[in-house]
């Protein structure tokens, strides 16, 4: 652990990216200056767009979240940013099990699904996913007709399937 304490120290926090961090506080004080720095561009950006609800409004903030994602995964993986663990100091690889699906358990869940689907009204769980589809396309709460659609005995999946029918599926880069 004390060795662990050391590499993060020194290759995660930076303290070894000067002679004495604390001493005067420059250090420090340089950090915090880049830090609010930065966050004031971030603010002006937002401000021009019309606020924060205008920013996320137009894909900024998501835009913002992915190109930061992407530059730190990038980072680490050239090694670049230093994580103790993960991309120095790792220690070897361990056999990781993996789990493998109870052919029986997923025989039973798919039993119980054919079950619930042949005994649920099937007009109700229509007329629940299409209340679903329609408050989906609107700026309405989605929680009330979800919480019927699973009354009326609809999947996950189905529910997953009808979401998806409005909102599409999620791309990262559009």
């Amino acid at each position: 652990i004390a060795l662990r304490t050391q590499h993060l120290l020194a290759h995660e926090a930076g303290v070894t990216d000067t002679a004495d961090p604390l001493g005067g506080s420059f250090f420090i004080e340089a950090l915090t200056d880049e830090l609010e720095a930065r966050a004031r561009e971030l603010i002006e950006r937002i401000d021009e767009l019309g606020g924060a609800v205008a920013a996320i409004e137009q894909g900024f903030v998501q835009r913002e979240i992915d190109e930061a994602a992407f530059r730190y995964t990038s980072e680490v993986e050239s090694g670049e940013r230093v994580i103790v663990g993960v991309n120095r100091f790792a220690e070897a690889a361990e056999e990781v099990e993996l789990h493998r699906l109870d052919p029986e358990g997923e025989a039973r869940q798919v039993t119980r699904t054919a079950r619930i689907r042949a005994e649920r009204d099937p007009t109700a769980a229509a007329a629940a996913l299409a209340e679903v589809h329609r408050l989906a396309r609107s700026e309405k709460n989605l929680l009330p007709p979800l919480r019927e659609a699973l009354r009326a005995h609809c999947t996950i999946g189905e529910l997953c399937t009808t979401l998806r029918q409005v909102f599409g599926t999620f791309d990262a880069h559009h």
